[in-house]
């Protein structure tokens, strides 16, 4: 089980409180995450990741383990801490502005 932290509009928009748990059968990647996320959630999808390309939304951030996981590969593992659920997977808003 792992889990994910959501910014305050996802976690409305999905109606949860703090953390979101999801089980993940197979590899634990930001694929599979935010895909059981997205199958668990369905109102969160298209607000993380563009629904026909996948691709991270501008103004997403992903981080874990105080690393921003942002431009990895959608199907590299994250890491163990993530995958065994001691440390959580942030997905972050990202601010812009001048």
């Amino acid at each position: 089980m792992i889990r994910i932290v959501l910014p305050a509009p996802l976690r409305a928009l999905a109606r949860v409180d703090g953390e979101v748990c999801i089980e993940i059968d197979g590899p634990v990647t930001q694929r599979a995450a935010l895909d059981a996320l997205e199958t668990r959630y369905p109102m969160l999808r298209g607000t993380i990741r563009d629904q026909a390309t996948q691709r991270r939304r501008a103004f997403v951030r992903f981080f874990a383990c105080e690393r921003d996981l942002s431009h990895e590969s959608p199907d590299a593992p994250l890491p163990e801490a993530v995958a065994h659920g001691t440390e959580p997977y942030l997905v972050v808003g990202a601010i812009a502005g001048g």
